[in-house]
């Protein structure tokens, strides 16, 4: 063999060994591929075994209804009703004939209904909360034929069971517990003697947890042994609790956390279904606008990931969303086994949420960035301080924006003091305006800047306090729609301070608007209107971007379309601190003598200008594009 052909060998073996290391299955594919001869085994095995049961029926009805000899078809009638138990419920006979009961546990906020069918809460009544009125039905958070908690398991004979249609037995009657008491009660699903599946739930007084530990004991024998985790099943269809179908929808969906990250959402207005990337979750919370359901895990879910689903039926008024969380619990085939976890049912209250450590409160939609900080650490303590005085909440709404203005007062009269100067000095720039009027705008703008810098004015200083003042403004249209204190609260005319208001209800339905006419609304835009006109005044008439005259208008009356569907606790807070920043204009001009600032002003333009480095780029860019402007006008003259 020569040199070449070996070297070709060589080359051949080196494609051969390297090709089959490259495109051999990874581990995450040869997982699949078991995964799915499993799942075709069972099937397989399963098939076989309704094969031969479906025979062994038929040979049994046959020889009870030919073959059976008088004195036998008693015998072979028992024979036949037993192997329809064993078909029908495999390991878990007992819960043949069985019929479905009901028993409550409740404490001071809550009553839970428990079915013996799926040994599960189908139902979970709100003491303390109505639904769409103060004198209403107590809130539902959810109910029987709309909810779904279940394990999903295969047996020996790789046959399917769902626990939600087997039957469990209750260890104790119906319960109610107050304050510091508890108690618990168990349902146990029965595969025989020494084998269960057993719910265990347990309840304090003045808690809004529930506790549900989940007790596997002998089913080493009975679950099959390539099963090593379990799926629960945990599903609602959400009923309508509030007038406004909409804006429940608008801030329902599944909320989740994993451990040291943040809360995380599914889409808030569309269908999303999400298989999350990690089994190590901490919480599933199916949230409405005021109220939510969290299931909590005490350690770690199974191996598989969870999958989380939202999804709207628009054509069903009744409900609000269908919320589904899919997770696994691990089995590791021992003689006994438990998984604890556990509910919160209650209302989305931030001191409330806050207080259980797990970051509940994360899920209440207060803004984000700043305008959260804002909420949690000025709004809300100011809110709950004033609470406790138990007085109205449109009194408290009232004393928390004088408060808020009171607070930010210091950055309201920089901005009057920066408007009085430009108004002062006004007429020089008119005149300068018109001095440029038909010449170069840029030297213009050079002149008028240099005035400003003589005068010891900074134009940019109204813009500076009124950004400042944004966070709060902005944070506080998260906080009113989402504060649960409010909600069945009433003032004035206002019966419910967390949604609109409505003095008319139209026959018909504007795009946008709306078919009501909520007042709050329109004072706020009027009081908005208002304040513009008046800052307008106290600047004067000017020449100067005369499209701005009214799009200050027509702004306040564009936010009127937004704000009539919005919650009139927001509408009524921002009449008041119009008109509050209008009395506060109103004394400030009666206080702040102008023609001492116009003295100020005079005495500054004798002063030596000593330019900030910034300026001074600024300076040198404005000159730098001039010349630039001069040479490109001289070569167009040549």
């Amino acid at each position: 063999m020569d040199k070449k052909s070996f070297i070709g060998l060589l080359l051949i073996g080196a494609i051969l060994i390297g090709g089959s290391y490259f495109m051999s299955p990874s581990k995450e594919q040869l997982a699949k591929q078991q995964h799915y001869k499993d799942s075709v085994g069972r099937e397989q095995v399963a098939a076989e075994a309704k094969y031969k049961a479906d025979q062994a029926l038929k040979k049994l009805a046959a020889a009870d209804t030919v073959h059976a000899k008088p004195g036998e078809t008693a015998v072979a009638g028992d024979s036949l009703r037993n192997l329809q138990k064993l078909k029908q419920y495999g390991p878990f006979q007992e819960s043949a004939g069985k019929k479905k009961q009901y028993l409550t546990i409740e404490n001071d906020f809550y009553k839970v209904s428990l079915s013996t069918r799926g040994g599960r809460p189908v139902s979970v009544q709100l003491k303390d909360f109505h639904t769409k009125k103060a004198d209403g039905p107590p809130i539902m958070l959810y109910a029987e034929d709309s909810s779904t908690f279940a394990l999903q398991l295969f047996d020996n004979t790789n046959r399917a069971y769902s626990t939600d249609s087997l039957f469990f037995a209750p260890s104790d009657s119906s319960f109610a517990v107050k304050a510091d008491q508890s108690k618990t009660l168990s349902m146990r699903l029965s595969a025989g003697p020494g084998k269960y599946i057993e719910y265990v739930y347990s309840l304090k007084g003045n808690d809004h947890m529930m506790g549900c530990k989940i007790n596997l004991v002998g089913m080493q024998d009975v679950i099959a042994s390539n099963m090593q985790d379990l799926d629960l099943r945990w599903a609602m269809k959400t009923p309508s609790q509030e007038n406004d179908l909409g804006s429940q929808r608008q801030n329902s969906t599944v909320y989740y956390k994993f451990p040291e990250e943040k809360v995380d959402n599914l889409n808030k207005t569309k269908d999303e279904t999400k298989t999350l990337e990690s089994s190590d979750l901490k919480w599933v919370a199916f949230k409405q606008q005021f109220f939510t359901s969290v299931l909590i895990a005490d350690n770690s879910w199974g191996r598989t990931k969870p999958a989380l689903e939202v999804h709207t039926d628009l054509g069903d008024s009744a409900h609000v969303k269908d919320f589904s969380a899919r997770f696994s619990i691990p089995f590791l085939h021992k003689p006994a086994e438990s998984f604890a976890m556990k509910f919160y049912f209650g209302p989305n209250n931030y001191t409330l949420l806050k207080s259980y450590n797990l970051d509940l409160e994360g899920q209440m939609s207060l803004g984000w960035s700043i305008f959260r900080y804002v909420n949690t650490w000025l709004v809300i303590p100011i809110f709950n301080f004033l609470d406790s005085f138990n007085m109205s909440y449109g009194i408290i709404i009232l004393i928390l924006t004088i408060i808020i203005k009171i607070i930010i007062f210091p950055i309201a009269y920089k901005t009057y003091l920066s408007s009085a100067k430009m108004r002062v000095i006004k007429p020089e720039v008119d005149e300068l305006n018109a001095k440029f009027k038909d010449g170069d705008p840029l030297k213009k703008q050079q002149a008028t800047m240099a005035l400003y810098k003589k005068a010891g004015i900074n134009p940019m200083a109204g813009c500076i306090p009124v950004l400042l003042q944004m966070p709060i403004l902005i944070a506080l249209v998260s906080f009113f729609p989402a504060a649960i204190e409010l909600r069945q609260h009433g003032f004035l005319w206002a019966s419910d301070l967390s949604t609109y208001d409505s003095i008319w209800h139209l026959p018909f339905r504007i795009p946008a608007y709306g078919d009501h006419v909520s007042l709050f609304a329109l004072l706020m835009t009027g009081s908005t209107i208002l304040y513009t006109w008046s800052n307008s005044q106290l600047m004067g008439q000017s020449d100067q971007l005369p499209g701005m005259k009214w799009m200050m208008y027509l702004m306040p009356v564009m936010f009127l379309v937004f704000m009539n569907n919005y919650s009139s606790g927001l509408s009524y807070y921002y009449f008041l601190a119009n008109m509050i920043t209008y009395g506060q204009t109103l004394l400030m001009r009666r206080f702040v003598d102008q023609d001492a600032i116009h003295k100020k002003i005079q005495e500054n333009k004798l002063k030596p200008v000593k330019s900030s480095s910034w300026q001074q780029r600024l300076e040198k860019a404005a000159r730098d594009r001039q010349n630039l402007l001069q040479q490109q006008q001289g070569k167009k003259k040549k």
